[in-house]
């Protein structure tokens, strides 16, 4: 990528924002079919141009030793045929999904005889910011464009080139069936300066969603002028109840914990009623030993934990994303909700119970994005809630919570039809 002097680079990112802007009015009024064959054409266009790509992708991974890359984070930015495969298999599912933009959500008559529709519309541009994984590159271009709506893509400068090529791809393609070029446009300068200047465009830019680690998400919300989805860490619980099935809890809290360690929505944290404390930590620690599991007990769970070592206060909070989790036991319900919106972060978090008050009483008080009940925190995710692909999950309350999936990237708008009417 060429250099942008940074003299220039406010003016850079002001007529990037402004083409994205223009991009979103003639991407709203998109037929649904078009959207469609384009997303289709796409991922015939990677597959196609898969030598290209990872091309480019081969001078992303020469570059990964100097960014000191770990190698799982080298891993994850390689791009294959097969992998090539799986993001043109990702466009083609957007594109079978059902289009948002236009359903009616409500529709009533006034006595004087309007006729009010509340209508879902696009944002208009989302600037989105996110991790080195180029597949993702071509998950946001979709959804967003399936929704409606210009993207400004702001990827990690590890997968620059990778990222860069997917877009033109897309870019080529969308000329075909007239959408704007620059519908979906990737910020080519690896300057952070940027990011800041794009975060104080809220005349042009609708919406930013950051996906990455909790320093730039939060820098993120400290610097936007306009609204963020977003959230910051994934502090995830599974509560045992007293009444549980401790066969169930086990087999729970393993998948909740170990099935993917390092993602948002891993166990992090356990609750468990003291009442059960001296049958089930046993076997929570037998089924976590083979994962090599460190287990950091409060006071009253050591006794029945001896491979644990002592919590801390930092524990109760802590997202490890790893092999690493804080066990803590409790007296009701109630207050293991109470502990859970003391040091959770409202993401995802879990009870295992077969008492049906304890169930209610606990998706009542918890405050997370979503709760579950006798089912694992990894299943807060949008392609496994049947919404499509989603372009990260948010914790806060306005505008969307959960899994953000095309639904998410709308909002909406009254179209009232009258006959001459006039206000008294």
């Amino acid at each position: 990528m060429s250099a942008i002097p940074s003299s220039d680079l406010a003016q850079y990112c002001q007529q990037t924002a402004e083409a994205a802007k223009a991009a979103s009015y003639q991407l709203a009024s998109l037929d649904a079919s078009v959207k469609n064959d384009w997303l289709i054409e796409s991922a015939d266009a990677l597959l196609a141009s898969a030598d290209l790509i990872m091309a480019a992708n081969q001078q992303d991974l020469s570059a990964a030793p100097e960014y000191g890359l770990t190698s799982a984070a080298i891993d994850r930015l390689r791009l294959d045929t097969e992998r090539i495969g799986a993001i043109a298999t990702g466009l083609r599912e957007i594109a079978m999904l059902p289009d948002p933009v236009g359903e009616v959500i409500d529709g009533f008559s006034r006595p004087g005889g309007l006729q009010i529709q509340k209508k879902r519309v696009p944002l208009g541009v989302v600037f989105f910011i996110y991790e080195s994984r180029p597949n993702v590159t071509a998950d946001a271009a979709g959804i967003c464009v399936k929704s409606g709506n210009a993207v400004v893509l702001r990827g990690g400068k590890e997968a620059i080139h990778s990222s860069q090529a997917i877009v033109n791809t897309l870019a080529e393609t969308a000329k075909r069936f007239g959408i704007p070029e620059t519908a979906v446009q990737l910020v080519g300068t690896t300057d952070r300066a940027a990011v800041g200047h794009f975060l104080g465009l809220h005349e042009l830019i609708d919406v930013t969603i950051p996906r990455g680690g909790e320093s730039l998400i939060r820098r993120v919300a400290k610097e936007a002028t306009m609204p963020v989805i977003k959230h910051y860490d994934g502090n995830c619980h599974v509560y045992v109840d007293q009444s549980a099935d401790l066969s169930m809890a086990v087999n729970i809290i393993e998948n909740s914990k170990c099935q993917r360690m390092g993602v948002c929505n891993a166990c992090e944290s356990l609750l468990i009623h003291a009442d059960v404390a001296e049958q089930v930590l046993p076997l929570i620690a037998k089924r976590l030993a083979p994962h090599n599991v460190e287990i950091r007990a409060g006071q009253r769970a050591l006794p029945f934990l001896p491979n644990a070592i002592a919590a801390t206060d930092d524990d109760w909070s802590a997202e490890y994303l790893g092999p690493t989790i804080s066990v803590a036991l409790v007296d009701s319900v109630e207050q293991a909700a109470s502990h859970i919106n003391q040091y959770g972060s409202h993401h995802t978090d879990a009870i295992i119970t077969d008492d049906l008050r304890c169930a209610n009483a606990f998706t009542t008080l918890v405050d997370s994005s979503a709760v579950m009940v006798n089912a694992s925190t990894r299943f807060n995710d949008g392609g496994v809630f049947g919404l499509g692909a989603e372009i990260g999950i948010s914790t806060d309350k306005f505008h969307a919570r959960g899994p953000c999936g095309l639904r998410e990237l709308t909002t909406y708008k009254y179209i009232v039809q009258g006959s001459g009417q006039i206000r008294q």
